[in-house]
């Protein structure tokens, strides 16, 4: 039940606040570690400080968070703690050349975060898929005033897990070979980075699990035996309870469930993951697509049967509520963006918004808007291949996310939760008024999952300035060019950000810009700019191109078989000349 009036809450927190106030320090050498997390295989991963799985991050609403980073691995690294704001703090923001270069081999790098805001978050590598490695743990941030009463918590981390390392199987991704872009498949799942969690209830306690997917592909749907879920928070944002038996979690979403432990200790129980085999072009026969952890009331007690569920429908934005109201206000600007997979002129299948796969620019997009000075203002800066949208401080901004793509995708803003002010079948074209099913008090989070061809409207205020990232939290995808940059009220920054020298430092040992537009240069001289493939001439579907590649491929066998068939007729005709 509710601890407090809505309208008393922000006071409370305000109070909250002020009695509260820490400054927790970390300290991370991120490291490699060799383990075997699902017990499967044996393999090089990356931890923290020489352990896997790496630590949660705990910490109080008010506090100052301090990661001291050392990166001991061979390649360049950042870290992007997942869902904060970063209000005036876009410098820490993380992903790689969109706010900082990452951090060189051997180098340190220091995190500093005031902690704004509270809820279930994450923290994950942003830069070359190394989250998909290991480099990702929980991010908790805990409020004195919750809104809900509870007695205990925990965090259930559901991940999928593969056995080669991310470089070699994003090799095999972005490749020829692979002209339909069928996404790695994982090799199993886990919980926590580990199989065979376990979680102690008592009886009559109400607990609070925080359920968090980092993965890199896989949907799950969640459901415990023997018990109901209450919803309450999604992505950070407090919403009224809600009652479910199953709930879906995409790539990078997070909810918070109560669960009212039962009255007797005669069973333990199972809490399921089950993966959505949609996600997966092919489910291999090896692949269990159930990950388990256990509520345990006695240890000596026998696990209570499994229940079987039905998935059903689940649509966050009609079911969820926000307890704190926003109603939303109409869009100055309205972005319409089609995500879509295409043979490029490369010949390998890439991701693209609006026919334009993203590349990194040579100089990050933040270090761009901060040193071009009146022409910030101008998209042309930031380079083609970023695909950046210039916003107004502090416009209200739309953004029609159309997906016209067989796969479902979900979509991480950083920097902000948005309002999910929209839902349709099909692309949108424009050509007649968008229809809207709440703008009173929609649904506000930083994730949104988007089906297979329908299209999701997604409003924001351009209140937070800074250059933030907007992408699919599929990896596979992401690498694969699905992004695109909002820089937003860039006349603002430079009153607001702190750029300090060590970012510089490691942009100049990894032989990078670090002023000027996208290319190095000055002025809108964009020579040498990082550029992407390009469309074909032409368009291909994913159908058209399957059926080229094994046309082609059929032509090469058929010419080959003919060709070993005229070789073995000449041997015989050979053998019966010499007869």
């Amino acid at each position: 039940m509710l601890v407090a009036p809505v309208k008393a809450l922000a006071f409370l927190l305000g109070l909250s606040a002020a009695a509260h106030a820490a400054v927790v320090t970390y300290n991370w050498n991120i490291t490699y570690v060799n383990t075997n997390p699902d017990g499967l295989m044996d393999r090089r991963v990356i931890g923290i400080n020489g352990q896997f799985p790496p630590p949660a991050i705990n910490v109080t609403l008010n506090d100052t968070l301090v990661i001291n980073v050392v990166n001991q691995i061979s390649e360049p690294t950042t870290l992007h703690a997942h869902g904060l704001f970063q209000t005036g703090n876009n410098q820490m923001d993380g992903p790689s050349m969109v706010t900082q270069c990452p951090i060189p081999p051997g180098s340190n790098f220091t995190y500093t975060i005031p902690i704004q805001q509270y809820g279930t978050y994450w923290i994950h590598g942003h830069n070359k898929g190394h989250y998909v490695d290991g480099l990702r743990a929980p991010f908790i941030i805990h409020n004195p005033a919750e809104v809900y009463h509870y007695d205990e918590e925990y965090t259930l981390g559901f991940a999928d897990w593969y056995h080669d390392e991310h470089a070699v199987l994003l090799d095999e991704y972005l490749s020829i070979f692979n002209p339909s872009g069928a996404e790695p498949v994982p090799k199993s799942a886990l919980i926590n980075q580990m199989l065979n969690t376990q979680y102690s209830f008592e009886p009559g306690k109400v607990y609070r699990l925080r359920i968090i997917n980092m993965s890199a592909l896989a949907m799950f749907h969640i459901h415990i035996d023997g018990h109901d879920m209450d919803i309450i928070e999604v992505d950070g944002v407090d919403v009224t309870r809600t009652s479910v038996k199953t709930f879906p979690i995409s790539a990078a979403q997070r909810y918070s469930v109560l669960v009212t432990a039962r009255n007797t200790t005669s069973n333990n129980f199972l809490i399921h993951g089950d993966m959505d085999p949609e996600m997966f072009d092919t489910v291999p026969d090896t692949l269990q697509m159930n990950i388990t952890g256990t509520i345990i009331y006695d240890a000596t007690s026998p696990l209570a049967p499994t229940e079987l569920i039905d998935w059903g429908e689940f649509d966050d934005a009609a079911l969820l509520t926000p307890v704190i109201p926003m109603a939303t206000s109409p869009a100055d600007d309205q972005i319409s963006l089609t995500a879509s997979f295409q043979v490029m002129d490369d010949y390998i299948n890439k991701a693209t918004f609006n026919d334009i796969t993203y590349v990194a620019p040579k100089v990050p997009t933040l270090y761009t808007a901060v040193s071009m000075g009146n022409l910030s203002s101008d998209p042309q800066v930031y380079g083609t291949y970023s695909h950046p949208w210039v916003l107004k401080h502090n416009s209200w901004v739309e953004i029609i996310i159309n997906n016209n793509d067989a796969g479902n995708h979900p979509f991480h803003l950083h920097g902000h939760v948005f309002q999910v002010v929209g839902r349709g079948e099909g692309v949108y074209d424009g050509s007649t008024p968008y229809t809207y099913f709440n703008t009173t008090n929609p649904l506000r989070r930083d994730t949104v999952l988007v089906r297979s061809l329908q299209n999701v409207a997604i409003r924001f205020q351009a209140n937070n300035p800074g250059v933030w990232f907007l992408h699919c939290h599929i990896e596979w995808h992401l690498q694969a060019g699905l992004a695109t940059t909002i820089v937003e009220a860039p006349e603002a920054m430079a009153g607001i950000l702190t750029v300090d020298q060590t970012h510089f430092d490691h942009c100049k040992a990894l032989g990078l810009p670090s002023s000027g537009n996208a290319a190095g240069n000055q002025g809108l001289d964009l020579t040498g700019q990082n550029v992407g493939p390009n469309l074909l001439p032409g368009k291909f579907t994913t159908k058209g191109i399957v059926a080229l590649f094994f046309t082609v491929l059929s032509a090469v066998v058929g010419l080959g078989t003919v060709v070993w068939y005229a070789q073995d007729e000449e041997l015989v005709l050979g053998k019966e000349d010499r007869r």
